[in-house]
């Protein structure tokens, strides 16, 4: 094969792998979003075994739903009690962040229950 043409071949590698790096991005981003996701509903999971916890010893369930989730998921979590009979079921709500423009979602449930001590 004549020089000329080795030449001219060295920069089609690189042309194609740059058309390639959007979809590269794409991919990586949906998987920093599932992560978030996934990450976000243990975060409810946790808020709103805390907040039972506090409200079945009568202290309510404001403070600890908040403080048992991640500072930077804070504000968008709201607790939510249940009182029937002897337990308090409390539904923890966490709005879930995007980083993919356009990408919105239902924030994360999670529910827990524990007996109220008397």
């Amino acid at each position: 094969m004549p020089y000329h043409h080795r030449r001219r071949d060295r920069g089609q590698a690189a042309i194609e792998f740059l058309g390639f790096i959007p979809v590269l991005i794409i991919v990586g981003m949906a998987v920093v979003q599932l992560g978030l996701i996934a990450y976000t509903a243990q975060q409810a999971g946790t808020a709103a075994r805390a907040a039972a916890r506090s409200a079945s010893l009568d202290r309510g369930t404001g403070q600890a739903c908040t403080a048992a989730v991640s500072g930077w998921l804070a504000d968008g979590t709201d607790c939510r009690a249940a009182y029937g009979g002897d337990e308090v079921t409390v539904t923890a709500t966490i709005d879930i962040p995007s980083i993919v423009p356009g990408w919105d979602f239902d924030p994360a449930r999670k529910s827990a229950t524990m007996p109220i001590d008397h």
